[in-house]
């Protein structure tokens, strides 16, 4: 079997540890079913993109100028 290696960059990661804590939250509340971890596992991360568009435009870091 073929191993597979992924090397995320450091904002891949964050948005990827945003998209497990979602999906976590949403195994907890009972949303997540047998035969439908793919989709939930989709919402998570579409939603962690989304939250990390947003705080990305409401946020202004310290290297970014007006």
């Amino acid at each position: 079997m073929a191993r597979k290696y992924i090397k995320l960059q450091p904002s891949e990661m964050s948005v990827a540890r945003s998209a497990a804590t979602i999906y976590a939250a949403y195994i907890a509340s009972g949303k997540v079913v047998d035969g439908q971890q793919r989709q939930w596992l989709e919402r998570a991360a579409h939603e962690a993109i989304e939250l990390t568009l947003l705080c990305d435009d409401l946020i202004q870091s310290d290297t970014e100028t007006n």
